[in-house]
């Protein structure tokens, strides 16, 4: 992961970086702001170092990004929000948290397909084919723990979707290791 944290845009220090360890079984990963990310015992027994690698680029990608932050202000825009159409509309409390459901999922759509994106640039900094690392992961997600994703209320994207949209990323020369 220091390979890729070293290539970030906005690095964090690595004395600030903590990786703490889920016991799930399902493939998984995530990045809860300040230097702090989270893996599941699922995707350390399946993964290869490759696999592993594009997984950490998409979250190292989200903290590059400053998704976590965003969605962290969106919330509580949303609960703002939430609070004052319920003074304006009594009642209206009971329909706010499927709006801010909808908002929050699309928001967050969005910003997988950019860690995506930005992760697979982060892998070529690090001298590694970021898009067949990427693309390559993605699939073999989608292959072991099935179509997850996509949907009405959901988080992220179909990860076909993802797939497809990685591959028409523009090849790049990588450019140290």
């Amino acid at each position: 992961m220091v390979p890729l944290l070293e290539h970030m845009d906005h690095p964090i220090p690595l004395e600030q970086v903590q990786v703490g360890l889920m016991d799930d079984p399902h493939i998984n990963a995530a990045n809860a702001g300040g230097g702090h990310f989270y893996v599941t015992t699922g995707l350390l027994e399946k993964a290869n170092d490759d696999q592993l690698r594009a997984v950490m680029a998409h979250e190292t990608a989200h903290a590059d990004l400053g998704h976590v932050a965003k969605a962290q202000r969106l919330g509580a825009g949303l609960t703002i929000g939430m609070v004052l159409l319920d003074q304006i509309i009594p009642g209206s409390r009971a329909l706010t948290p499927i709006a801010g459901q909808l908002i929050q999922s699309s928001y967050t759509r969005k910003e997988e397909y950019q860690a995506d994106a930005h992760g697979v640039e982060v892998l070529q900094r690090a001298g590694y084919d970021g898009k067949t690392l990427m693309a390559n992961t993605l699939s073999w997600l989608q292959q072991t723990e099935g179509t997850s994703g996509g949907g009405f209320f959901a988080t992220h994207p179909a990860t076909g979707d993802r797939v497809a949209a990685v591959r028409r990323l523009p090849d790049r020369p990588r450019t140290s290791r």
